[in-house]
């Protein structure tokens, strides 16, 4: 693939919050730089090669990736190594009026894959654009909501998924859904979603804090079990998380005392983590939680070639632990003082600086589509593929578990 772009990526969520699918998108270092077709093709085989499985398939489950692309790309060799159901082209109108491009279009849409136009006028599009295209991009207008609520009608009778840009605020989503929207978020998944009724940790919140600080106290195994026995959903959400995908174990594991003898206690800090998050019942969006884990999972592969072990489930830690505030709805502050972390963990948390700052920083950069992702890469000597890798890696990851 080109060696010098790298992957960034903001989610779609469907009416019910829930993440549906990412478009991927290219930032050069140089933004003045444009891409080539086979820059874009060798991008997407890089994509197919990442997130594709001989035995197991398409690796991201049911998520559709939304891809830019311009019409030469079309006949590109690349993109035929991604899964059809599962990959969506985004084309603008313009680009319908040429013949070539139209029969390519067609022919995409044969073998299964999705097609999205973007900068069209609905109130004047040619029901003949219907057959050719999957999903249409609309510019939500929350001032404009009964018109639009009319000009969505009629594709609400076709099998065209409406997708809208620009959401930016939970206020103006939840108008989206209401018209059947989908919805790019951009940072808006960054925001929870205010709840009066939950204020502070709930008792399974509690419990797990608990632990975690008798793990740090390097607390004997029995009184750990003591303590996980009060919560038998916990215990065996826990135990869930590490059979699953992210060890790779042999043998099931049967009980904390069992996790403690194969893996130590370090890495069960990090599930426990992990759990913390999804205790909460705040009632924040799902891809608020996603992002956390992809964040901490990013962050850690990130880090892995260059530090120890636990070095790295530190960085874990810490990506799931800045947005931590978000998802219990409690200030940084108020998380930090109710449980001991690292010094190297709390530099990162509250200035992205220490060892483990920079680390946390790029991978923050990749999901927010900044600016600073080459040169953050840069500093820490990591190139652009080992970046993307690591990005498609954790978001595959990520996936896992959610569906744990």
């Amino acid at each position: 693939m080109n060696e010098v772009n790298f992957i960034v990526r903001e989610p779609l969520l469907d009416p019910k919050q829930r993440v549906i699918g990412f478009q991927l998108s290219w930032q050069h270092p140089e933004q003045t730089t444009e891409l080539s077709i086979g820059d874009f093709s060798s991008l997407m085989e890089f994509v197919a090669e990442q997130l594709n499985d001989e035995e197991t398939g398409f690796l991201l489950g049911d998520s559709m990736l939304f891809l830019d692309a311009v019409p030469e790309l079309l006949r590109a060799e690349g993109l035929k190594l991604l899964p059809p159901k599962n990959t969506v082209l985004i084309l603008s109108k313009k680009d319908f009026t040429n013949s070539s491009t139209l029969e390519a279009i067609k022919e995409l849409r044969q073998l299964g894959y999705g097609i999205c136009m973007k900068d069209a006028d609905l109130s004047t599009l040619e029901r003949s654009f219907f057959a050719q295209i999957s999903h249409i991009e609309v510019q939500f207008d929350a001032g404009n909501f009964s018109s639009q609520a009319k000009m969505y009608a009629a594709l609400k009778q076709s099998e065209i998924r409406m997708v809208s840009r620009k959401v930016a605020n939970w206020h103006d989503f939840d108008a989206c859904a209401a018209l059947g929207l989908d919805s790019f978020v951009g940072k808006l998944h960054l925001i929870p979603r205010p709840n009066p009724a939950q204020k502070g940790l709930n008792s399974a919140q509690t419990t797990i804090l608990q632990l975690m600080e008798m793990i740090r106290k390097n607390a004997d195994v029995q009184q750990l079990e003591t303590v996980v026995k009060r919560d038998a959903a916990l215990a065996y959400k826990l135990l869930r998380y590490i059979n699953s995908a992210g060890f790779g174990l042999r043998t099931e594991v049967q009980s904390l005392k069992h996790a403690v003898t194969i893996l130590g206690y370090s890495p069960l800090y990090r599930w426990l983590s992990l759990l913390l998050a999804t205790a909460s019942t705040n009632g924040s969006s799902p891809v608020l939680l996603e992002t956390a884990i992809v964040r901490g999972r990013f962050a850690e592969l990130l880090g892995q070639p260059y530090m120890s072990k636990t070095e790295a489930e530190n960085l874990f830690v810490s990506g799931m632990f800045s947005l931590l505030d978000r998802l219990l709805g409690l200030p940084m502050s108020e998380v930090l003082s109710s449980i001991q972390l690292p010094e190297s963990v709390t530099e990162a948390l509250i200035s992205r600086s220490g060892i483990y700052g920079p680390y946390l920083a790029l991978a923050e950069a990749c999901e927010l589509n900044s600016m600073l992702v080459g040169s953050l890469a840069e500093s820490l000597r990591i190139k652009p593929i080992d970046v993307n890798k690591a990005h498609l890696s954790a978001l595959v990851w990520a996936k896992n578990i959610t569906s744990t």
